[in-house]
């Protein structure tokens, strides 16, 4: 069984920069695709940035395009999001999500809290 478990999230200020921490565990499959998405209470989830696997390939939601980036540690099956430059409209619970559609894999994190604040 596929499991994610996300950390990293804090109370940060505008401007600063933090880092999401995604372990991955469970599975054995090479290809893969892996994304962060945030979710405001009431409101619909949103994808922020996903990376496919093994390919590389990276794509980003329209409202991070230029602050974060998406990145995996191979060894450690780890992916991180790398948020720069944040702003209060990026305060949000973000998931990690695992998706393998050939396998029917859909598996998703409980979250972590991210505050922007002064």
């Amino acid at each position: 069984e596929v499991q994610l478990v996300e950390s990293g999230g804090a109370l940060v200020q505008p401007g600063e920069s933090l880092t999401l921490s995604c372990a991955a565990s469970g599975f054995t499959f090479r290809y893969y695709d892996v994304s962060w998405w945030r979710q405001v209470s009431n409101h619909e989830r949103e994808l922020v940035a996903t990376l496919k696997i093994p390919s590389g390939d990276r794509s980003f939601g329209d409202s991070v395009k230029g602050r974060f980036t998406i990145s995996k540690d191979s060894a450690e099956k780890m992916v991180y999001l790398r948020m720069n430059k944040l702003e209060r409209g990026d305060t949000a619970t973000y998931y990690c999500n695992l998706r393998n559609t050939i396998l029917g894999i859909n598996a998703w994190g409980r979250g972590t809290q991210v505050t922007v604040s002064s």
